[in-house]
Formats: C-alpha cells, structure tokens, sequence
C-alpha cells in the first residue's frame, strides 16, 4: 500500500510504502480510485488555524496525529470486507462519508457524527485517500454512487456536503430571492449548482480572482463581483435588485466576513462556512439593531449526503471542474491550491 502523508507540519509529503491491511470486524478496504484535494488539507499540512489577535490554534495541540495520510473526498472500489461488514459487496464503487465521530456521544447517536467532540474523521484524525487503498471502520458509511463518475463525485463529501448543509440553513430565503455566495472556488461552484437544484433564485458571488469570478458566471451566478472592489456592496445590492437577506462565506476572512455582514439588511442571516482565519470583523452593537444571525457550518451528517447523491442524480446536478491528477503529484496539487492556481478541483487519482 502506497501513500502520502504528513509527517512534519508544514514539510513536504512523504511517500510511504506498507503492506497493505486487512480488514477485520466491520471494516471495509477499498482501492481508491479518487482523492479531492481540499482548501482543509492545507490547514493540516499547515498544521494549524489563524485565530485573529495574534493567536494560532494548533493541530498538534488539538490531537491530530502524524504521520497523517489527508483525503477526506474518497471513492474506491470495495476489495474487502471484515466478518462482521454487512449491506456492501466486493467490487462495488463507493463514496466515503468521512465525518466519523465516536458513536457513543448524544451528537453521534442523534445523527450528527460531523459534530462529535471526539472524531474520528477520515483523512483528519485517521488515514484518508491520499493513497491507493483506504479502510473504512463500517459499511454504513459507503454510499453508492450508482454510476455517477468517481473523479467528480468524490468531492461530494466535503464540498458538496459543506455547501449543500450551508445552503439549507438560508432555504427560507433562496427561493424567494438571490443570495451572497462568497468565494467562488470549488466550494463556490459547487454551491451555485445545488442552489439551482434546489429551486434557488440565483446568486450573486465574489471573488478576488478574475478567473474564478468568470468560472462562476459561466456556472450560471446573477453576477460576480471582486471582492476588493471599493463598491462591491453596492455592486451586490444592485445585481440582487434588494439588499441580500442571506449571504454563505466560504472564504471565512476578517474581509469576506465582514462584507458578508455589511450586506445584510435587518433581519438577514450570515453563514460562515470557509476557515481562512482571522478574528471577527463586526461591531457589537450592530448585530442586535440588524437583528442579525451569524451562524457557522461545518461540513453535514450522513443524512445530508444522502440526500445531496439524491438531489444530483434526481436534478442532474453538473459537476464542478476537475483536474485529474496521479497520486505522485499529491504535494504539487497542494502548493497549487495555496497560490490559489487552481479552478475547481484538483482529484487524485491512483
């Protein structure tokens, strides 16, 4: 068994080959046959969050493990099952919910494993997809993909999840009138083809990159607006023909916070999706006289992927751009995503 993991914070994945294991009890192996590259796997490699103020929230500290194989978007082919694995067959194509909590806790057994105080998350705090097979603790946690493609789906489970659980926490509002999507990378072009899906009445997005503000038009957003602009409030305001009630930050910045902020009108909703650092942009006092809801997301439950591999195949959601790439260009798909070089998504595929 073949991968790349992270040894030292901050230095260059390392190839590393073992013997490939066994499953026992109810785990499942797969070969993987597709590995999304996240902005999150940045962090880790980073090893950590900016929290504002000058301070820095360790992954170390936090617990998570090294060496650390990332992937936490994985699909593969199932090539075998512990004793115990039921409800799976060998040779079944496979996208991995990677979320896992412990199982035990209030949060888990409600069905919000995604929350859990103590994780188990694959690619996170367990060995994930950047390698050529992957095991998986349960078979409940394999979702067919009946025939959708493995490249492209596997970034439903974090991209498309995160976005499709952040768009479900403003649907009072989507179909009714355009909202602020902000950010506009595969996170921004995954969200604007659900929106549609869902019945949404479009968006306006921005972003600081021209190409990526084109990839979003030509991914059918209202407008798409840079980020830096000197007016891009007004600009939002009059491509929306209203101030936005909802706006999803995928960026997650003191700037893109506080833009999305000072674009809502009373009584409008921000929701922080993107982990890009820094500390809270707003005053105080005016979220209670905007009446405003500042709301985090964090990636959805099993139940919302579910329903998201349903609602693509039922509206025939189109995938966001990939870009293929073989397992050996792990570290080159990472230093690309830090300069912002990629549109869409960069997936391995071993």
């Amino acid at each position: 068994m073949r991968s790349y993991r992270v040894t030292e914070f901050g230095t260059p994945l390392e190839m590393i080959e073992v013997p490939t294991p066994k499953p026992s009890g109810t785990e499942v192996l797969l070969r993987v046959k597709a590995a999304g590259v996240c902005h999150s796997d940045l962090h880790i490699w980073e090893g950590g969050y900016d929290l504002g103020h000058g301070k820095r929230m360790s992954l170390k500290d936090r617990g998570i493990p090294l060496p650390l194989t990332m992937g936490h978007e994985t699909a593969g082919e199932i090539i075998a099952l512990g004793p115990q694995a039921e409800g799976v067959k060998v040779g079944e194509v496979r996208l991995v919910y990677p979320w896992i909590g412990c199982g035990k806790c209030p949060l888990c057994l409600s069905g919000d494993e995604h929350l859990c105080a103590a994780p188990r998350s694959l690619g996170v705090y367990c060995d994930g997809g950047y390698a050529d097979h992957i095991m998986v603790p349960h078979p409940r946690y394999l979702l067919d993909l009946q025939g959708l493609d493995p490249a492209t789906a596997a970034p439903y489970a974090c991209s498309g999840v995160t976005t499709y659980s952040a768009l479900r926490k403003v649907a009072d509002v989507l179909e009714r009138e355009p909202i602020l999507i902000i950010g506009a990378g595969g996170l921004g072009l995954m969200a604007l083809g659900l929106l549609k899906a869902m019945g949404g009445k479009g968006a306006i997005v921005v972003d600081i990159d021209a190409r990526k503000r084109q990839a979003a038009l030509a991914a059918g957003a209202i407008a798409a607006v840079d980020v830096a602009a000197p007016d891009a409030r007004r600009q939002i305001t009059q491509a929306a023909g209203e101030p936005v009630r909802a706006a999803i930050d995928l960026v997650g910045s003191e700037q893109t916070s506080a833009l999305g902020f000072d674009c809502l009108p009373r009584g409008g909703k921000l929701v922080i999706v993107g982990l890009f650092g820094g500390a809270a942009p707003w005053s105080l006092p005016l979220i209670p006289i905007k009446a405003a809801t500042i709301q985090g997301s964090y990636v959805g439950s099993l139940a919302e992927l579910k329903a998201l591999l349903d609602l693509v195949r039922r509206k025939s959601v189109p995938p966001i751009p990939v870009t293929r790439r073989p397992l050996d260009q792990a570290q080159q798909a990472l230093e690309d995503l830090r300069r912002g070089s990629m549109v869409g998504r960069s997936v391995l595929t071993p």
